[in-house]
C-alpha cells in the first residue's frame, strides 16, 4: 500500500506499508485486539466478535475514556521518503522506531530535491508558521533550483578532491530527500496523527500524517475510526 503526500508527479515523496500486526487465528482479526485486550482483564476475551455493536462500543468507551493500552497491540511498520527538514519534525516523535538511510555510506538519495508547489509567505502573528502565498512563485523556485544545483555541484568536487561522505555531506540542503523505517504501536501512530494533522502544523508534513490517517483508516478501519472520534 503505497500514498504519495505530495501527489504522483512529486517523483519522491512517497508512504509504503511495509508491515503491519497479524493475528493467527480464524476466530478473531486484528482489528478487533483493543476489545481482545481490554476484556481479558476480565477474563472475557472469547466474548468478542459475538455482537460486533457492543465490541464497537467498547472500543470507543475506551479511547473516549483515554484507556489506551488496549491500542498497543496493533503495530505498523512504514518507509517513508520525505525531505530532510520533514523528516526532523517527523523524528520528534521519539515512541517510534526508526533506521534511516545514511549519507556517511551512500550519496543516494543525494540530488533528489524538494520543490514546494506553492510558496507561501510568513505569518505575521506566529513567527513558525506561515499565511499566503507569495507573489512571485517563479522566481521563488528559481532561487531554490540554483542553490540545489551549486550545492551538489560543490558536493561532488569535495567527492573528486578525495573527501569523505560523511564531510562532504555538511553541504548537502534540507530540502535533499531522506528516506527511513519508521515503526510505532496504534497509540503512538494516533498520537503522531493528531499533532501532525492539526491546522497549525507545517503543510508539508500534514501530508504526511493524511497519508497515514488513510492508510490505517483502510488497515483497521474500527479501531482507528475509535480513536479519531
Amino acid at each position: 500500500m503505497t500514498k504519495y503526500p505530495y501527489g504522483e508527479q512529486d517523483p519522491y515523496s512517497r508512504v509504503d506499508l511495509i508491515a503491519s500486526t497479524q493475528v493467527h487465528s480464524d476466530q478473531y482479526t486484528v482489528d478487533q485486539m483493543p476489545v481482545l485486550s481490554a476484556r481479558v482483564s476480565h477474563a472475557q476475551s472469547g466474548k468478542t466478535g459475538e455482537d460486533p455493536k457492543a465490541d464497537k462500543r467498547l472500543m470507543d468507551y475506551l479511547a473516549e475514556h483515554l484507556h489506551m493500552t488496549p491500542f498497543e497491540h496493533q503495530s505498523v511498520s512504514f518507509k517513508v521518503v520525505l525531505p530532510l527538514f520533514v523528516a526532523r519534525e517527523w523524528m520528534r516523535h521519539r515512541t517510534q522506531a526508526y533506521n534511516e538511510v545514511s549519507m556517511r555510506y551512500s550519496s543516494d538519495p543525494v540530488g533528489k530535491f524538494y520543490y514546494p508547489a506553492v510558496w507561501r509567505k510568513q505569518a505575521a502573528r506566529n513567527k513558525q508558521s506561515s499565511a499566503g502565498e507569495v507573489d512571485d512563485q517563479a522566481g521563488c523556485t528559481k532561487i531554490l533550483q540554483d542553490a540545489y544545483e551549486h550545492a551538489l555541484s560543490a558536493y561532488h568536487k569535495l567527492l573528486e578532491k578525495g573527501v569523505c561522505r560523511e564531510q562532504a555531506r555538511s553541504i548537502i540542503p534540507v530540502g535533499n530527500y531522506t528516506e527511513f523505517y519508521a515503526t510505532a504501536n496504534l497509540r503512538n501512530w494516533f498520537g503522531f496523527y493528531k499533532l501532525r494533522i492539526a491546522p497549525d502544523a507545517q503543510w508539508e508534513i500534514r501530508q504526511y500524517a493524511r497519508c497515514i490517517d488513510e492508510i490505517l483508516e483502510e488497515l483497521w478501519p474500527e479501531s482507528w475510526d475509535s480513536l479519531k472520534v
